[in-house]
């Protein structure tokens, strides 16, 4: 079987540029809606990671749906969906203080 490998890139190849940032996206003052939204969402985000090593461990193949791989493709869904809730709920308390470091980073970018 022949190796197939891609050509070295010559020390005189341009670099891409980085895109450049609209100057009116970096004066946007911070939307505190759409803070409090990113912080809910990293909550349940977190709440997920932390659900998930629960879920791994349950034996599905005795369970009411029998296991199998379309219930193996639907689980980590589940276990999301299931966050989102905890965090919509109340959650750990983690968005608040998340949601406050994100406005002073927000508002030191800005000045």
């Amino acid at each position: 079987m022949t190796k197939i490998t891609p050509p070295p890139i010559p020390p005189s190849a341009p670099l891409m540029p980085r895109p450049a940032v609209a100057p009116s996206r970096l004066a946007e003052p911070p939307d505190p809606a759409k803070i409090a939204k990113a912080a809910k969402d990293f909550e349940a985000m977190a709440i997920g990671q932390l659900l998930q090593p629960m879920f791994d461990t349950v034996d599905t193949a005795h369970s009411a749906f029998g296991g199998g791989d379309g219930e193996a493709a639907w689980k980590p869904m589940l276990v999301q969906e299931i966050a989102k809730q905890i965090a919509a709920n109340g959650g750990l308390g983690l968005a608040q203080p998340v949601y406050e470091a994100m406005l002073r980073m927000q508002e030191a970018k800005s000045k």
